[in-house]
Order: C-alpha cells, then structure tokens, then sequence
C-alpha cells in the first residue's frame, strides 16, 4: 500500500518552481529544499519568499519541511525533484550547466532504489541522456536497475494567483511502470489531477509544444501588427473584431521574454538541428518575437517625426520592466532590450517599475531604476508591462498634462484615445 511518508524528498531548487513543490511536500513528509543560494535558504528560514509567490503563513504551514546550501543533507532523500534554471547562450543554444551541476549533486548522495523526477525544460531525451552522463559515470548504479528516472515538466505561472500548483493538471512519467505509478502517487497527494505520459521523453516533447504553440502564435500577431501599422490600422481594434467569432484564438502582440516561452522553442529546435531539420516555422517565429524590441522603437521614432520632435533632446519613461505583469522576476526580460535601443537614441531614458527589487535589476543588468514614480516631467511615456498599479487613475495623477503627452502601449494598458500608438 502506497505511504507517501515512505518518500523522503529532496527538492534541488528553490525558486518559482521547487519552493511551491518543497512547502506542499513538506505538509505531508520529510522534505528537504535545497540551494546554493545561501542568502535565499537564511531568507527561507525566516519564512520569507523574496519572489512574493508564498506568504510567511504558508511556509510556516510546512512543519517537515527543513532547508539547507549543504547538498549533503540531501542523502536523507529517496526521492528527488531537480528544479533548477535551464536557460540559452548567448548563441541561443541550450545552456545544460545548472542542470548538470544539479545531476551531479544528486550523483554524490544517490542510493540504490531512488528516483530522481526532473521538472526543468529540456530537448525530447536529455533526462536520460544526462543522467547516464552523470550518475552512472560517477557511480556504480545502472540506470532502470539500481536508480530511476521520472520526467514531470513544471507548469509554474509566475504571478498567477488562479493556476497554481494544486490545481493545475500535472503530466508526470516514468522510466518504467512501476515508477510512473510512484511518481504519480507522490504527485497525486499533492495535485489533484494527473496525467501520465508511457514515455519520459513524450512528456518532454509535451512541455516543448506548449511553450513553442504559444510563442509562433504570439509571433503571428506580432508581425500582423507590424502589417497593420504600415496600413495605418489599429491593431487592438482588429483584433476585438476578429475576437467576436468563437473559434477565434484571442493572442496578442507584444514583447515575448522570460524563462519558458522566449527559450523553450529553441531547446526544441537545437535537438531538431541535430537531427538534420532546420525547423522554419519556429526559427522564424523566434527572429519576429526577439527583433519587435526594435520595431517598437521605430513606432516611436516614427512618433516623433510626425510631431517634429527629436528624439535626441528628449526624455522617455518606461513603465515596467519585468518580463510579464504583476510578477517581480526580472530574468531575460525584452524590456531590457527595448531599453538598450532606446538609450543609444534618447537623450534620457528611466525605468520605473513598483514591483522589482531595484537591486535584483541593478545586480542582473547593471542598470539603476526607480520603484517610486519619478517627480519629473517626461516627454514620452512607454507602458511596457501590464502591472496591476498601471490604471488610468493612477498614470492620470502621476503624468503632468497626461492628454499631452506621448504615450506609446505595448500592453493594452489604456483606452486607444489616450494614446500616441500601440501596438
């Protein structure tokens, strides 16, 4: 009969993944979060979550729940989630050395009879691959006789109060069915809903597509917009027309940025390469999404013009700076590249953004921001990021001579009549 405190589990990652994963564990069995970071495990341990996902109240809720930055205290576990970051180069290739620090972290405190689960993106196949790589290499265990391995990709929403973790559905798989009915198990006391792939690697593939599915539709309407403004037509209104017939899948365009839907398509087409198929369709949707940082600024610039102003001698705020709204996380952020171009053209460039910790940003980029909003007059006003503070009421109080202004949406923060453009 299936005990779940039988599973001592080891959670190898604590950010927006592995930190929900640890704390629900953690409510029912032994669990043992575990990162490198030193300064996030003595904040955890105060019951503090710097990314704003977990209040003290839930953390403290965990009562089996014990973090350590000593991967040795790991060898308590039988049971282990990698969780850990697997982000692109900068020749936009898959970037495995966090995920190959963490397998071999778990290579030094394996036993015989545990399962290691991965939860991080990664190309159709690499669960084994690395993991044959790595722990059989640095011990005597054979993969699927002595340890074993289960593929269960995380669907973490950053900044999403309604699709957490234990009520999303959950595709869990295993390297045989004995395992797969374990991890499922193991999941299932902490998600409701669950659905087992036959094939590690078809949950792998899984995760790929969703991410990939979402990034060319996003590119579609990105370059659609790109169509429409050398039309002179209004994108937003289009797409609200188009949006009334109910097989219409309502995407919209914008900047494409973050951990899953800006890198996940290129893991995908990485193994594609190496197999001798240069996917089209998602290396073209890839250069539309990473280039419209660019083709936003020539919107602006073609603003100016129009007003006979020059982009030279003025000042522009931009609003947000974090890759999606009402979320404090900062990584591969297109803001930032949207800021890089602005700042080679304007004579002055700020960032404000509530959010943030100015000093994750400072630390990440090198770039100093305001998390107070700026007592000075700009001449143009970019909304970036859809951040709940960002209502009408709000920039109509803060922006001297609001109606004045240029405004430039990137959004669909505002009503069309306020602004300059949009996309």
């Amino acid at each position: 009969m299936f005990k779940i405190k039988d599973y001592k589990i080891g959670v190898i990652g604590l950010g927006y993944v592995g930190l929900p994963l640890a704390v629900e564990f953690g409510k029912l069995t032994k669990v043992i979060g575990y990162d490198k970071n030193s300064k996030r495990i003595s904040s955890l341990k105060r019951f503090k979550d710097k990314n704003k996902e977990l209040s003290k109240k839930e953390i403290i809720r965990s009562k089996y729940l014990k973090f350590t930055d000593n991967f040795e205290n790991l060898r308590e576990a039988n049971f282990y989630i990698i969780t850990v970051p697997t982000p692109i180069n900068n020749l936009k290739k898959p970037d495995l050395s966090l995920l190959n620090e963490a397998f071999r972290i778990v290579s030094e405190v394996i036993k015989k009879k545990d399962i290691v689960v991965l939860e991080s993106t990664v190309y159709p196949g690499a669960t084994e691959e690395i993991s044959k790589n790595i722990i059989e290499k640095n011990t005597n265990l054979i993969f699927n006789k002595d340890f074993f391995l289960g593929y269960s990709p995380e669907r973490i929403n950053p900044g999403d109060k309604k699709h957490q973790l234990k009520n999303i559905t959950k595709i869990v798989s295993g390297s045989n069915n004995r395992v797969k009915k374990i991890i499922k198990n193991v999941y299932g006391k902490i998600i409701k809903k669950i659905h087992v792939s036959k094939k590690i690697i078809e949950a792998e593939a899984a995760k790929i597509i969703e991410n990939t599915q979402r990034d060319i539709n996003i590119a579609l309407m990105n370059e659609f917009s790109i169509i429409l403004n050398k039309m002179n037509i209004n994108t937003r209104e289009v797409l609200k027309a188009a949006n009334t017939k109910w097989n219409f899948n309502n995407y919209v365009p914008g900047l494409v940025g973050g951990h899953c839907i800006s890198v996940d398509p290129y893991y995908l087409a990485h193994k594609s390469q190496q197999l001798g198929y240069k996917p089209n369709v998602i290396l073209s949707g890839k250069k539309i999404n990473d280039q419209m940082h660019v083709n936003i600024y020539k919107r602006i610039k073609e603003i100016f013009k129009k007003k006979k102003m020059n982009t030279r001698i003025s000042s522009l705020l931009v609003l947000g700076v974090t890759f999606k709204e009402n979320c404090s996380d900062v990584r591969n952020s297109k803001v930032i590249d949207l800021y890089k171009v602005l700042i080679k053209n304007f004579k002055e460039v700020k960032i404000y953004d509530p959010v943030v910790d100015i000093l994750d940003v400072k630390n990440e980029y090198g770039i100093n921001i305001y998390n107070k909003f700026p007592n000075k007059n700009f001449d143009c006003y970019l909304f970036a990021v859809k951040h709940k503070e960002f209502n009408l009421k709000f920039l109509k109080k803060k922006i001297t001579n609001f109606e004045k202004k240029i405004l430039f949406d990137v959004k669909d923060l505002i009503e069309t009549k306020y602004l300059s453009g949009n996309l």
